[in-house]
């Protein structure tokens, strides 16, 4: 079984425990068919568009 040779730091310890702080949200982005807000890459919820094709049927 591995046993750590040195302790660790409460410096290196609590900067590892904090970084769940640094993830922010889903980037979001302009559809450029609606300009409703969506994620990159998927097809538009709010128009169904996607690379300004028409993909789904929205009702």
């Amino acid at each position: 079984m591995a046993v750590p040779k040195r302790r660790t730091s409460k410096a290196r310890r609590d900067s590892r425990r904090a970084h769940w702080k640094a993830v922010s949200g889903p980037a979001l982005v302009e559809c450029p068919q609606c300009h409703e807000q969506k994620l990159p890459h998927r097809v538009c919820s709010s128009c169904g568009y996607y690379n300004r094709k028409q993909v789904l049927e929205v009702e």
